[in-house]
């Protein structure tokens, strides 16, 4: 049977099946699953029918757990109802998991199998999550690239109807789910035909309804429990034997031979891998080598993983292999092995069967790359006579020397290829470029076509490699390209600081690089071993200087299409006529959305791009280049200096595949690195930076107090500081008012920090910053260097009571990597300058944890004593409750360490010195700013005392960081706040205690791709929202008022700045709960003109009366004052609608349902003004009586 050819990723596959077979779908978002269920969204909004005629009705719920609950709750009802998740989702899914398949449910779970947090959070693959649900009595049944996931999702759904069973159906996160390959498409009719509508109809008759009234789920007591577990056992018997059957269906329609386990190899194999998932690919590659030289070995795919058939396993294996190798992509720590071995051990046992050696080998954890190498050291190692009995792929254990050795692998891609990488910056439009390119070829000759997209979790801001491949014959090669036909590096920085892109290049290959460098600048910027391998490699170097035509065209810093552009010349896949028409038509489906305006630049992008490049001839002398010494000192807390030299620095360049496991196993074992390491990172990937005018400053600080990555600050200097203060330091007397020093002033910046958002550049009222190339402000890394190591803080110039103050004060978080622009780092940041030095901070998962906490790269940093934020994250549900946990830890030890003093105090022995030192600090525990310097005087007591041989002074200095008063931070934003945290927050806020949180509202779930939360808006168009909200926000901020002792603040920078700084100050102080929830414009919002108008849209929000601006303080109401203090004015509500035109989550929906979104705008305006007159009530409300 002939079906479509279509390039699609492993997600979009699982989805056009499941949407034919659901009805209803229970959703959340979660990396890598979320584009499943977004597409399934889509689907539906446009009317798209299921094979029951009907569109599928998608439900957004608060996290995981309630998904599976309104998933349970469907399928009771007696629709087929679907779900999509991963990792902690499917975790926080397992309660459910039991009932629903203790019910008998019919139903799939699709999960882009990913990694389970532990020492750390990971988003990428592996099948840790999958494994922690084989005790649920869900079915399992897995797949090994997007056909597969195609051809047996539908065999999940088949299956499911007919044996009752539950089924998880999994594939590799990202690996395969990511993947976009040219496969197969189902026609919905095949899959209907298929179906067994009488087992459809029985389960329908099964639900429960008024009608035909009865209850499920009862409670039962030991007398019948166990029996009643074991009756459904029949049902799971039958399930192997359902599938096989559905498997010989699919297998009779399309010519292939699908098998609950399938046998690749030799018949008379020696050696066998068992293995699931995308390695299977991986291992074909590798056995079609060794078996044409010769060699015979195999490989056991397992498909059906639950319910487990013994019999077809040892049926699949060869009678010869006397060596078996299990691969699980899980890890089990303390158990005798990983889950798939430990099932072939016993199947092997059970059936008598002594004469196989079985090894078990763990891979590919989060993610880590599987390449061929690690393959053939597999069937090496179990050509040996012994080969180890556990062990590990793809790393170097140097700590419990469970590692394989791996060698140089001859190349096993299908002969033909073309291998293609590029490498990109986070946001720069790289990868999305790349996906159009790849559908293109795929879609528009007969070539086959395989692309995958490798970043770091930054995403946005990080490093980003685009790994494409194309040819005649079909492509198997799950794993990174190491050798291409075609390199392009996108970003300069990449070449100034030597990542490891050149050696990627094949002899004879062709080498492209964006920059805006002559020939002679290029020569002075390659690394001796970078010209050296173009030289004797015979590598085509070419540049182009995407840089400056795309700000000519008007695109600013996207490059992506004017590079897209040159790839196709280059690379010639097809007639440049061709290419360039593909290219345009899909960059109209691209960026249609975002406005004409947008479309045109790209087109205009794609003209220029495909002649643009150069030809750079390589001179005959670099075959001979010279390396030089690196002779860099670096500077710094040595702890620090280490990480970042043994850890920080071979990740930074793409290479921590090179760390052994000893760089983790010593103070890292337990997921902690130091702070402070963002610092040395110098990323330099602005393209321009601001220059500094002191002729024209005012010194109002405005532009640091927004900067959202703290590369442009302000200091004060002494007449000795600014004497030593490099030449290129510009400096001016300051304004520095009354009571106060007289310094110097410089406003210094870091071109290498810079992200080059320019937002500092919208802020400034004098004009007295412009933004310029990078390289012309190089000279000012020195003066901002010295500033930073050098020059002391000035006591007197700091508070917090204006914004200018609050600028001298040191930022303790720094150099992110959060997007260009991002307004979430500026309020982070803002805080850290209030009260950094005694925070501890519980962080959600999401944007904020993740440009928060990068391994060995902490953005979070510390004071010249030592002193900063001490940060963690444990999951994205329960933050809140984990941060009000920090606050009684640290509040146990330190009431300890009180009663003490105070029994200590009241000794005879005890000095009137120290008597007051305790009185002081005893005035002063509960405020956290007034109690630093008494807890310092009660030290040195303390001091005094133990150096007199007091055991008791001894013991509290022991533990005398709990002695000041701490602030405790709860960071998070809206997905958390006002949907899966929001159980937790409640309580938390209820509880009394004095913590302190921070939302950072951007309006959609920004970290997994934008999806719509309880924040969102009307009318806004989001993933899970395709036709635009139809709810208004929730009002988090007046639930929490509503108790009455929660300090509340509704805040956004760019609006007004001194409320923001008033609003943090006085929570902080606030002996109680506190919320303070800022707006926060996004990269997801697709703001016109990009994020460097982030401050500015939060005027214009403001201003229109889109968001509002007011304090709720508790103490004030005991001051007899009115504690409700609405700061927002009169709303100019004539530019509401021009507002949200000027954001592409708003002016999309007037492209794609232009009669919905007059109506949802005009509710959205509605709902404004009724808004701000509701907080007018409010303010007349709380107001004291007369």
């Amino acid at each position: 049977m002939a079906r479509k050819m279509k390039s699609m990723d492993g997600n979009t596959a699982a989805a056009h099946v499941s949407y034919a077979f659901t009805e209803v779908a229970g959703i959340y978002p979660i990396t890598p699953s979320s584009p499943m269920a977004d597409s399934v969204d889509q689907w539906a909004a446009a009317g798209q029918k299921n094979i029951f005629g009907t569109t599928v009705k998608v439900i957004e719920m608060q996290s995981e757990a309630g998904a599976a609950g309104t998933v349970h709750g469907s399928l009771a009802a007696g629709a087929l109802t679907t779900t999509y998740t991963a990792s902690q989702g499917l975790l926080l899914m397992i309660p459910n998991m039991y009932k629903i398949a203790g019910e008998l449910l019919p139903c799939v779970f699709h999960v882009s199998a990913r990694t389970v947090a532990s020492h750390a959070l990971n988003i990428f693959g592996d099948h840790s999550d999958v494994m922690a649900c084989r005790q649920t009595g869900f079915a399992m049944l897995a797949e090994t690239n997007p056909q597969e996931v195609m051809d047996l999702s539908a065999v999940a759904h088949l299956a499911t109807i007919k044996s009752r069973v539950p089924f998880i159906n999994f594939f590799d996160g990202f690996r395969t789910s990511h993947e976009i390959q040219k496969i197969q498409v189902w026609d919905y009719e095949d899959l209907k035909e298929m179906c067994d509508m009488d087992a459809v109809e029985a389960f329908r008759k099964r639900a429960l309804n008024p009608e035909h009234a009865m209850m499920r789920g009862s409670h039962e007591n030991g007398d019948v429990f166990f029996q009643h577990r074991e009756a459904s056992n029949k049902f799971y018997e039958a399930v192997p034997g359902i599938v096989e059957e559905y498997m010989g269906k699919v297998n009779a329609k399309l010519g292939t031979n699908y098998q609950l386990f399938n046998y690749y190899g030799a018949a008379d194999a020696d050696r066998v891998i068992i293995a699931m998932g995308s390695i299977c690919d991986v291992a074909e590659e590798v056995i079609d080598y060794l078996n044409a030289h010769g060699e015979k070995v195999g490989l056991v795919k397992v498909r059906l993983y639950r319910p487990f058939r013994a019999d077809k396993l040892i049926a699949a294996i060869p009678e010869n292999a006397k060596k078996i190798a299990v691969l699980d992509r899980t890890k089990e720590p303390g158990s005798q092995g990983e889950p798939l071995y430990m099932d072939v051990v016993t199947a092997l046992a059970d059936a008598g069967i002594t004469d196989k050696v079985v090894t078990g080998g763990r891979y590919g954890l989060g993610s880590k790359d599987t390449p061929p190498s690690s393959v053939f050291a597999v069937y090496e190692e179990l050509a040996k006579a012994e080969p180890k009995k556990m062990f590990t792929l793809g790393i170097n254990d140097d700590v419990t020397y469970l590692s394989l050795e791996e060698k140089p692998a001859p190349n096993t891609a299908a002969e033909g290829t073309t291998e293609c990488k590029f490498w990109g910056l986070g946001g720069d439009g790289t990868v999305g470029a790349n996906k159009n390119s790849i559908k293109i070829i795929g879609d528009h000759t007969d070539k086959f076509v395989q692309a995958y997209f490798q970043y770091d979790s930054k995403k946005t801001g990080g490093v980003t490699v685009s790994h494409l491949r194309f040819g005649d014959k079909p492509i198997r090669s799950p794993y990174y390209i190491n050798k291409a036909d075609f390199v392009a590096c996108h970003n300069p920085s990449y070449i100034t600081k030597h990542f490891p892109i050149v050696r990627d290049v094949k002899p004879g290959g062709v080498f492209l690089i964006n920059c805006q460098w002559s020939p002679e600048e290029l020569s002075k910027h390659l690394a001796a071993s970078e010209k050296r391998y173009i030289a004797k490699n015979d590598v085509q170097l070419y540049t182009i200087n995407a840089i400056d035509l795309a700000i000519e065209i008007g695109m600013g810093k996207r490059t992506n299409t004017i590079l897209q552009s040159a790839f196709f010349a280059l690379a010639k896949v097809m007639p440049s006529e061709q290419a360039i028409q593909f290219m345009k038509d899909a960059a109209t489906k691209s960026y249609l959305k975002k406005g004409q305006d947008i479309v045109d630049m790209n087109h205009k992008a794609i003209d220029i791009g495909a002649t643009a490049f150069k030809k750079i001839d390589v001179p005959a002398d670099w075959a001979d280049a010279q390396d030089e010494a690196d002779t860099r000192d670096l500077q710094g807390r040595p702890e620090v200096v280490k990480m970042v030299k043994d850890v920080m620095e071979p990740i930074g360049r793409m290479d921590g595949d090179s760390l052994p496991v000893s760089a983790f196993a010593g103070e890292h074992v337990d997921g902690s690195f130091e702070h402070g390491a963002a610092a040395y990172e110098k990323r330099g990937v602005a393209v321009t930076v601001p220059q500094w005018n002191e002729a024209t400053c005012v010194q109002c600080n405005q532009c640091a107090y927004v900067c959202p990555h703290a590369t442009i600050r302000p200091f004060a200097l002494t007449e000795e500081e600014a004497a030593a203060a490099p030449a290129s330091t510009k400096l001016v007397d300051i304004k520095a008012g009354k009571g106060k020093g007289v310094y110097k002033y410089t406003m210094a910046v870091s071109p290498l920090d810079c992200m080059g958002c320019g937002v500092c550049i919208g802020v400034c009222p004098t004009k007295s910053l412009t933004m310029v190339p990078q390289a012309d402000e190089a000279a000012q890394q020195d003066a901002f260097d010295y500033c930073v190591a050098k020059v002391s803080e000035k006591a007197d110039m700091i508070s917090t009571n204006s914004v200018k103050d609050s600028q001298f004060k040191k930022p303790l978080l720094e150099f992110s990597g959060s997007c260009a622009g991002c307004a979430e780092t500026s309020y982070a940041r803002l805080i850290t300058q209030v009260c950094g030095d005694r925070m501890y901070i519980s962080n959600a998962t999401g944007c904020s944890s993740i440009w928060g906490g990068p391994a060995a790269t902490s953005p979070y940093t510390v004071d010249a004593n030592g002193h900063g934020p001490a940060w963690a994250n444990s999951l994205f549900e329960d933050n809140a409750e984990h941060g009000l946990g920090m606050y009684y830890g640290q509040e146990a030890l330190r009431e300890r360490l009180i009663s003490k003093l105070e029994v200590m105090a009241g000794s005879e022995n005890a000095t009137d010195d120290f008597k007051n030192a305790v009185n002081t600090f005893m005035d002063t525990k509960d405020n956290g700013a007034a109690n630093a310097e008494p807890a310092k005087a009660l030290v040195a007591e303390l001091e005094k005392g133990a150096a007199a041989g007091c055991p008791d002074c001894k013991d509290v200095l022991a533990h005398k960081e709990y002695l000041a008063k701490k602030s405790v931070w709860i960071f998070g934003g809206d997905g958390w706040a006002y949907d899966i945290g929001f159980g937790g927050l409640d309580h938390v806020l209820a509880s009394g205690k004095d913590v302190n949180v921070m939302v950072f509202d951007t309006e959609v779930y920004s970290n997994t791709g934008g999806q719509a939360s309880k924040a969102t808006n009307i009318g806004a168009v989001a993933q899970f929202a395709a036709s635009g909200k139809t709810t208004k926000k929730k009002s988090l901020a007046e639930i929490a008022m509503s108790y009455g002792y929660v300090y509340v603040a509704q805040v956004a920078m760019g609006a007004n700045p001194a409320q923001t700084l008033k609003a943090i100050a006085e929570a902080e102080a606030y002996p109680g709960p506190s919320l303070v929830i800022g707006y926060a414009p996004c990269e997801m919002h697709s703001i016109k003109g990009g994020m460097t108008n982030c401050q500015a849209e939060m005027k214009k929000a403001v201003d229109c009366g889109y968001w509002n601006l007011f304090r709720f303080n508790p103490q004030l109401a005991d001051e007899g004052k009115n504690p409700f203090i609405l700061e927002s004015k009169e709303p100019k509500t004539e530019d509401y609608r021009k507002f949200m035109m000027n954001e592409a989550r708003y002016s999309a929906l007037t492209r794609a349902f232009p009669d919905r979104a007059e109506g949802l705008f005009e509710r959205s305006e509605v709902e404004s003004t009724k808004r701000y007159a509701h907080l007018k009530r409010l303010q007349d409300l709380y107001a004291p009586e007369a």
